[in-house]
């Protein structure tokens, strides 16, 4: 897999956020849609139109095989993960409704539920994480009510990185009949996630984090026991006749134009991806990094140290700092970039005891290197060593 020459000696550590830089592939594959064909998938019968409409079926098909899936049509192309999730939790939910989520949670979670419980739309349960960093699938188990729809889990946390135990928490909630919704924002790319062994019904995630896509696309499998309520309404192309939102997958849930640009730059990413690959590469990183800050005062790492536990995804702090202002260092005297904050994911925090500051993210991708780690390694030791009062 090859990156393009950015020529740019930016360290780029927020790989959490969205990837960067993307495989040469991507870029080569976004320009030559928008030189050469450039239509709107299901808009018309012409030559562009078609192309374009078979670019968005290949890209269903990729993500239907990750998955483990047949019908790629379960797949629906969204704008992106926040978006995907919205479709997922408000199609699925009714008034009355009980809801099952945990303290891991984004906000793309956390806030249409909180919202739905806020009005009395329905009733919620976040079970805690763990010291671990794990939820207990017994507490999910222990949540679940006769009123319980649906059960979320973020597959990974994008605070931490600490992988969930979704194939346990979906034989609790298959057996209690609720749907089971995976936020896979995190691992789509790096981890398995094969939605029959995890009894998964619903599973969102973007496709610009670890699938190396371009900004602007989500995806959403809806399972066979779901019948999603359209999220979006207007033009689908086809059956224009139909007053109301077609029923039919994947339309039912994709409205107006899709990004085929950009699902053609996700063609071109999947057919390159190396998961296993990426996710000894990324935790080597993380391993390089942790042990040689291990033993510098004052530099603190947030949640389970185990990277095996874990995917490319690190927190630390630093005394004497707020995060912000080792982010702030790291991008003006160093050329780092990393995320600080609360990351979208403030119960994390809380769960952590690093709220509301926050922590500062490291998220490394596969074209980071252990030149650039090292780098990293020696700035935050030198912000520390300042933050002491000792000079070199």
């Amino acid at each position: 897999m090859t990156g393009p020459d950015t020529n740019t000696k930016t360290i780029y550590l927020d790989n959490a956020a969205t990837s960067w830089p993307k495989p040469l592939a991507v870029v080569e594959a976004v320009t030559r849609f928008l030189v050469y064909c450039g239509g709107s998938s299901g808009r018309a019968g012409h030559r562009a139109s078609r192309d374009a409409e078979q670019i968005v079926f290949t890209a269903r098909t990729h993500i239907a095989k990750m998955l483990g899936v047949d019908d790629p049509h379960r797949v629906a192309a969204c704008f992106n993960g926040t978006d995907a999730l919205n479709i997922a939790i408000k199609g699925t939910l009714s008034e009355g409704d009980h809801v099952v989520c945990t303290a891991i949670d984004h906000n793309s979670v956390s806030r249409p539920l909180e919202a739905m419980a806020e009005r009395g739309f329905i009733t919620l349960t976040r079970i805690p994480v763990g010291e671990n960093g794990c939820i207990d699938s017994a507490d999910v188990g222990s949540a679940m009510t006769p009123a319980t729809k649906l059960v979320t889990v973020c597959h990974a946390s994008n605070v931490t990185g600490v992988i969930q135990p979704v194939v346990e928490v979906g034989k609790i909630v298959r057996e209690h009949e609720a749907f089971f919704l995976v936020d896979a924002a995190q691992t789509a790319g790096v981890l398995s996630l094969n939605v029959e062994e995890c009894k998964a019904d619903l599973v969102a995630f973007p496709c610009h984090k670890s699938l190396l896509g371009p900004p602007g696309l989500g995806a959403l499998y809806a399972g066979p026991r779901t019948n999603l309520r359209p999220f979006r309404e207007g033009g689908t192309g086809a059956d224009s006749e139909n007053p109301v939102q077609p029923s039919e997958l994947p339309t039912r849930l994709e409205a107006g134009s899709t990004n085929v640009a950009g699902w053609a730059g996700l063609c071109a990413a999947m057919a390159q991806l190396e998961p296993e690959k990426t996710l000894e590469h990324e935790r080597g990183l993380l391993s390089q990094l942790t042990d040689s800050i291990a033993n510098v005062e004052g530099i603190h790492l947030v949640g389970n140290p185990d990277h095996r536990q874990r995917v490319g995804v690190m927190c630390v702090n630093v005394d004497g700092y707020s995060p912000q202002e080792v982010a702030a260092i790291l991008d003006e005297s160093f050329d780092v970039a990393v995320r600080p904050g609360l990351h979208c994911a403030p119960y994390m925090h809380r769960a952590l005891g690093t709220f509301p500051d926050g922590a500062v993210r490291i998220a490394p991708g596969p074209f980071t290197t252990s030149d650039q780690i090292a780098r990293v390694s020696e700035a935050l030791s030198q912000i520390a060593i300042v933050a002491d009062g000792v000079s070199r």
